[in-house]
């Protein structure tokens, strides 16, 4: 794409790409000192020059942008930037249209047919590119996401778990594991088949997630077990998510849809690295235990290491 600027020579060039949840565009790349600007613009599908060629997915070479009726002004007045010429092309896999590329005033004097021809394919070339990249993505996150419930699975735990103890270590802050065991989710399982079990752990895996930060992960360990890594995060605060996500639990009822209205509990063990633990599995150990021990005990309960079973 920068080969592609260098030939063709605009004041400004941009990548935009299909957001397909919304039916929209958004500035993937910016080029030039508005960039920052247009980090917050998005355009509907259809609108102005770049919305008409992604909604088409044809080209389009506009000479004037002002004598053009499709042109929209509006990203001109967010970035105070004059646009006077627009060259757009389509990004372009076998089934859709991924985004555009836009080239802002170029001379248009230089500017004869076959070069939009050789514009085209390069932007083909680079729409192969873009959907082999996605993907790529799209089989990595398969392999670390547990199909159930769209969390992350036990494989990626382990790794990410690595990852944190190394960040801890260096920069000297905590992190915390809860432990999350469903009870009596064999009792669903037998009562009501598997495919109800499996909603039930899908929605539990969704109710786990929303009571988090974006920067804590949630896993399914296995069977009806869950694990919740907490980064920056020590015993005490641990705490509160623990009691947070014991409530939510309390307070909700599953499977609604198929009018079954469930009530599930979990037992709950929580750890503190490095207090509690000196490796990954040490903490997850430690965790695991703590969740026993309220598993034989009480159930509907959390477990803290070197403080016990909450008193509440």
């Amino acid at each position: 794409m920068e080969k592609m600027a260098e030939y063709f020579r605009p004041d400004t060039w941009s990548l935009l790409m299909v957001d397909e949840g919304h039916d929209e565009l958004y500035f993937a790349i910016a080029v030039g000192d508005k960039a920052e600007a247009l980090k917050s613009v998005r355009l509907k599908m259809g609108e102005g020059i770049a919305g008409w060629v992604a909604k088409h997915g044809e080209a389009r070479v506009v000479p004037d942008v002002h004598s053009d009726p499709v042109f929209a002004s509006r990203v001109d007045e967010t970035t105070k930037w004059e646009t006077r010429s627009v060259i757009c092309v389509p990004l372009r896999s076998k089934l859709r249209v991924l985004g555009v590329i836009q080239l802002v005033n170029v001379d248009m004097e230089r500017f004869k047919e076959p070069e939009l021809f050789f514009l085209q394919s390069l932007c083909d070339y680079a729409a192969i590119a873009i959907e082999n990249a996605k993907w790529v993505e799209k089989i990595q996150e398969l392999t670390i996401t547990d199909d159930c419930t769209g969390l992350y699975n036990a494989r990626h735990l382990y790794k990410t778990l690595e990852t944190e103890v190394y960040r801890s270590s260096r920069f000297g802050y905590e992190f915390s594991i809860l432990f999350i065991d469903l009870d009596h989710f064999k009792t669903v399982n037998d009562t009501h088949g598997h495919l109800i079990g499996s909603k039930l752990l899908a929605e539990i895996g969704y109710l786990i997630k929303a009571q988090l930060r974006l920067i804590d992960f949630a896993f399914r360990y296995g069977g009806d077990e869950f694990v919740v890594l907490l980064p920056q995060t020590g015993k005490d605060q641990a705490l509160v998510v623990a009691r947070r996500l014991r409530d939510a639990l309390r307070a909700s009822a599953f499977c609604k849809e198929e009018s079954l209205n469930l009530n599930v509990r979990a037992s709950i063990g929580v750890a503190t690295y490095p207090h509690d633990a000196r490796s990954a599995h040490d903490v997850i150990r430690q965790a695991d235990g703590m969740m026993y021990m309220v598993k034989n005990s009480t159930r509907d309960n959390i477990g803290v290491a070197q403080r016990g079973m909450l008193q509440e």
